[in-house]
């Protein structure tokens, strides 16, 4: 995991201007949030916030939030922490080792789990098992393996649009490992080819997340594809959404 630091440091950089605002998909996770945990106010914890602007619509709604951050992007989140009111903690730091305090009613991890092995995930997942109040819930968005190999090969180019803060060239290229189920997301900048930064996303499927869970004081109950429920108990043969559309899924955890 020793990229992630670098890797999403850097894209802040290209994208921060641009993206770190609070903005209609933090608002709409601040609403799902709300859906499977009730309008609170919770006390919650946010791993990997990046910019922190879904921390700030949580904070926005009321919520008492500590957000933690490894990279540069934290800088970003502490601005939004500034204007909160009291309500927003941004503490930067690697999530399996920093020292948080809980415990808390809910532990969110937006876009982003994944990293590193499956041992990493277990020794987090149980961190997360620990943190977590009786009774409380974690939410993860989950990278969908059967999205994310059909992007195997794909390449792409975002030109620049300043008016939007985005001020770079950016060439991507995508690969999957079907033995490891990871997908290889690399990126440069055209000013900089020579410097590619690659993120490695462990994908699974919710049979796979299940597994992955045993043993670390959590249990799968509840699934959402494009912010609806999905039932696992039932037959999802020629399911479009999960085999093509949603790369990523959200996984609400319990004790």
């Amino acid at each position: 995991m020793e990229w992630a630091k670098d890797f999403y440091s850097r894209t802040g950089h290209w994208w921060g201007e641009a993206e770190s605002g609070v903005g209609p998909r933090d608002r709409a996770r601040t609403e799902r949030f709300e859906a499977i945990c009730g309008p609170g106010p919770h006390r919650v914890l946010e791993l990997g916030c990046g910019y922190g602007n879904t921390a700030a619509a949580f904070a926005e709604a009321g919520h008492r939030v500590t957000a933690v951050e490894l990279s540069d992007r934290a800088d970003y989140a502490r601005a939004h922490a500034e204007r909160s009111g009291g309500r927003l903690d941004v503490v930067r730091g690697d999530f399996y080792e920093v020292p948080v305090a809980g415990p808390f009613d809910a532990v969110t991890y937006w876009n982003g789990f994944g990293i590193g092995t499956d041992a990493d995930q277990r020794r987090l997942l149980r961190r997360i098992a620990a943190w977590l109040a009786p009774g409380g819930t974690a939410l993860l968005d989950v990278y969908n393996p059967l999205v994310w190999a059909r992007w195997d090969g794909d390449t792409e180019v975002l030109h620049p649009a300043p008016e939007r803060g985005y001020r770079h060239e950016l060439h991507q290229r995508m690969a999957y490992d079907p033995v490891a189920a990871v997908a290889v997301d690399s990126w440069w900048d055209a000013d900089e080819p020579e410097r590619v930064i690659t993120q490695r996303l462990r994908c699974y499927s919710p049979a796979d997340l299940r597994l992955l869970l045993e043993g670390t004081g959590l249990a799968l109950t509840g699934i959402e594809a494009g912010g609806e429920p999905v039932d696992p108990a039932v037959d999802h043969a020629s399911d479009a959404g999960m085999l093509r559309e949603h790369h990523e899924y959200l996984a609400v955890l319990a004790h």
